[in-house]
């Protein structure tokens, strides 16, 4: 049995293979009276199509999405939004070649086992990275969704590639955590400054050493990993159902969802194991903009630590977080490998046109699915409601 689905009052289904003939996304639970288009999804999409640049393959991904259903003169009706994109450019013979063979770093051996050699295998079927634009479709909605609703502003950027990194202070990691890399007071950047360069690194000179590890690796026919960098501001105080279905619980479940996605922290994370209770704690404060002139005061933490969830809640301070993600497996030079058919050892080279690193691609999935969970915590909690009011 597959789960494609997720949410429990916006609910996302994902459906279509790499190769096939199309991928698409089903999002029920969105609230009535949104304005709503192509236009709307287009420009996330086109931000995860791969780079025009000398650093990857020119793979053709026309990532045209087309809405089916959940519409009407230009809102939301309430009922599922059906959208589907159609693959194009995906030649699939030298997959056929690779039926036998267990790809090193790919799910070839436990997707054999468990779907009894079934399973689409054409670029990767349901284990592709392709899959990611029907995350993108539905997380496009969502992250419009909560702009309008609750002014919450997701944007995620490349922090690292490899062991090339922005600078801790460029890069915001806490001021109470300065071991380790820790993510807690990270900065929020807007799309304009992140989508200014083929990296998706905010910091120009981190991004500029970023791509030359990125040709290096390239030239020897290899792949390196890297890190995500997701900032969330404007979040509510209160979102998260403790204790199984925690906010962290549940952001961390849609990120393990991406392929390649080997590692979530929030706030300080594992730099924060290293440290005392009293450097790691964040401590409590009245808001700066408070004038005592009467209403509730706004109350926020000095540092942020805690990477804006306590107690699996959101405490109204940005949400941080960091996600690795292991290098590309798929490599244009020989490793060992296994033929099932012969059940023999044998060196494999895989054919095809591969980039030497899938983190320049992810910060607008990041963006889709942290989008998608706090949409859907929104309304269990009832900061949002079935109909948008304001929007007519």
């Amino acid at each position: 049995m597959s789960r494609n689905s997720m949410g429990r009052r916006l609910v996302l289904s994902s459906f279509g293979e790499a190769n096939g003939q199309l991928i698409g996304a089903m999002l029920d639970g969105c609230p009535a009276g949104m304005e709503l288009s192509e236009a709307d999804i287009q420009p996330m999409l086109d931000r995860r199509r791969p780079v025009q640049s000398i650093l990857y393959t020119q793979r053709k991904e026309g990532d045209v999405v087309k809405i089916i259903s959940g519409t009407y003169r230009g809102r939301t009706t309430g009922a599922p939004i059906a959208m589907i994109m159609e693959n194009q450019d995906t030649p699939s013979t030298h997959y056929e070649l690779l039926r036998a063979y267990l790809r090193p770093g790919h799910a070839d051996y436990t997707a054999m086992v468990k779907y009894g050699r079934f399973n689409d295998i054409r670029g990767s079927g349901r284990f592709s990275g392709r899959i990611t634009a029907t995350y993108v479709m539905a997380g496009a909605i969502a992250r419009k969704l909560l702009r309008i609703s609750l002014g919450v502003e997701t944007c995620s950027y490349v922090q690292s590639i490899g062991t090339t990194a922005m600078a801790a202070a460029t890069a915001g990691a806490s001021v109470a955590a300065p071991r380790g890399g820790g993510s807690g007071s990270a900065v929020a950047y807007d799309d304009a400054t992140i989508y200014d360069n083929d990296v998706r690194c905010p910091d120009p000179a981190a991004a500029a050493a970023m791509r030359e590890t990125l040709l290096a690796t390239k030239r020897r026919a290899d792949s390196i990993g890297g890190v995500v960098q997701s900032v969330t501001t404007g979040v509510p105080v209160g979102l998260g159902e403790p204790i199984f279905g925690s906010l962290e619980s549940d952001i961390s479940s849609a990120m393990f969802s991406i392929p390649s996605v080997k590692g979530v922290e929030f706030g300080s994370g594992f730099a924060g194991s290293e440290l005392c209770g009293s450097e790691n704690n964040d401590t409590f404060a009245l808001a700066d903009d408070h004038d005592g002139s009467g209403g509730s005061p706004r109350i926020i933490t000095r540092t942020n630590n805690s990477g804006g969830i306590l107690g699996g809640i959101s405490n109204g301070m940005p949400i941080t977080m960091r996600v690795a993600f292991k290098p590309v497996p798929s490599l244009l030079k020989e490793q060992p490998a296994v033929n099932v058919d012969t059940m023999s050892e044998a060196p494999l080279t895989i054919k095809g046109r591969f980039d030497p690193c899938a983190v320049p691609r992810a910060p607008p999935i990041v963006d889709a699915l942290v989008s998608l969970v706090i949409a859907d915590h929104a309304l269990v909690s009832g900061h949002m409601g079935p109909i948008l009011s304001d929007e007519g």
